[in-house]
């Protein structure tokens, strides 16, 4: 039986759990693959923390570069992290002719295009399906079960972080500083969450399942992304009683061969199958032109389920390496060939959430629903939360829901409702699933 020599870049939980697997799942992994897949070398700049696993003397190094050249490893796996040092090593090994696994999304999303580009250009694989839902094959699914749709829209709850405290935040009318520090405390939220909590991490995700979807690097610069970090409590009530859950979405949807890609706080209607997702779960939901809508669900993150996703991509190379030639070098193009051109974010079109402080006079609600109508914005329900403790100097809360509009069109008219003194601070503007 053929031997796939595989060399890993970092050392840390999930390369752990990647060991953990590769050794105790050998002789399984050679049955069903028809290729024996041996771990050679682990790269580290740390070797002496006690990881809970038993390895070989003399397989843990420091030197990447070893790893990376050794003429017995096929197949790299890039486990480190960032875009410093993980850019260089990932490169190198492409131009080295090896195959690349990683799970480094950041990476992935800044500099795609490049690192797609080389890949082709060397025609080696990269496989990168731990890069979005952990421990969910969404990137298989798109490369491979869904390859024959038109991919219509995405929507995907893609970051575990959030969805803990926004389901928190909904279950148990806790502040969002509460549940963040308990996220922290539980080690669902880093120290400093703002790569999640300001929805750069979905974006990163989102990124790579767009440019998967429609055959083309998606540059983040075009993805337009809103985080929960300034998400009130008061509005995740108000959506509840409207029969919605707030969650932070990643949408992505095609249409007149433009391309929309964004992350926001969102109202989900609660029979929708998204609002039952909770906890740090993540889920994606695929319409396909033939397959029509399809769900995805399970752990985003964590050492075991993102280990078995990334010894599945080793697994088809190590094939592919065995019986055939690389298949998906250029599954991701490098550039944009006209096919498709990015929506502007002005030019997008939801239904949306409104809540407004409100003059509490005669003729106010009149004022700004005519402001709504000057710019084309229908309203489809409009409520006013009335009572003694909300109150606030004169003012008080009306929440608007209205039909489907441009963003440029909303801004303009909350815009126009601001400066007209009929409120009394900046409104609060969410998308409508």
């Amino acid at each position: 039986m053929k031997q796939i020599g595989v060399g890993l870049l970092g050392f840390g939980t999930v390369g752990a759990g990647v060991v953990e697997g590769l050794l105790s799942n050998r002789e399984l992994l050679s049955q069903r693959l028809g290729v024996d897949i041996v771990l050679r070398k682990i790269a580290d700049l740390d070797v002496t923390t006690d990881r809970g696993v038993e390895i070989p003397e003399g397989m843990l190094t420091t030197d990447a570069m070893s790893v990376i050249h050794d003429p017995e490893i096929q197949i790299i796996v890039e486990l480190i992290g960032g875009t410093g040092i993980a850019k260089k090593f990932v490169l190198e090994a492409i131009n080295s002719g090896k195959s690349v696994v990683t799970a480094n999304k950041k990476l992935l999303a800044e500099y795609g295009g490049e690192i797609f580009g080389a890949a082709a250009e060397k025609q080696v694989d990269i496989y990168f399906g731990a890069s979005v839902g952990g421990g969910i094959p969404i990137i298989r699914v798109l490369r491979e079960g869904l390859s024959g749709n038109r991919i219509e829209t995405i929507h995907g709850i893609l970051n575990g972080t959030c969805n803990y405290i926004l389901t928190r935040m909904e279950q148990e009318g806790l502040p969002f500083d509460e549940v963040l520090k308990a996220a922290q405390e539980a080690g669902y939220a880093e120290a400093d969450p703002s790569l999640d909590i300001d929805g750069f991490d979905t974006a990163h995700k989102a990124t790579i399942l767009a440019s998967l979807a429609y055959g083309f690097y998606v540059p983040l610069k075009s993805v337009e992304v809103e985080g929960i970090r300034n998400l009130s409590g008061i509005d995740v009530q108000y959506a509840a009683q409207f029969g919605y859950r707030i969650k932070l979405l990643a949408t992505i949807k095609s249409g007149d061969g433009e391309v929309e890609v964004g992350v926001h706080p969102t109202l989900v209607p609660m029979n929708h199958m998204l609002a039952s997702v909770n906890g740090v779960f993540n889920a994606a939901m695929i319409r396909g032109d033939l397959s029509g809508d399809t769900l995805y669900y399970g752990r985003g993150a964590g050492r075991a389920p993102t280990a078995s996703t990334v010894i599945g991509d080793i697994g088809d190379i190590a094939r592919n390496l065995t019986f055939g030639r690389p298949r998906y070098a250029q599954a991701v193009c490098t550039a944009n060939t006209g096919k498709y051109q990015m929506r502007p974010a002005e030019k997008e079109v939801s239904r949306f959430y409104i809540r407004l402080m409100v003059s509490d006079r005669a003729g106010a609600l009149a004022t700004f629903t005519a402001s709504l109508g000057r710019h084309g914005v229908s309203v489809l329900a409009a409520t006013q939360k009335e009572t003694i403790s909300n109150v606030n100097n004169g003012f008080v809360p009306v929440v608007v829901l209205t039909h489907p509009a441009t963003v440029e069109a909303v801004e303009t008219a909350l815009h126009e409702i601001l400066v007209s003194g009929v409120v009394s601070e900046e409104p609060v503007k969410l998308r409508v699933l």
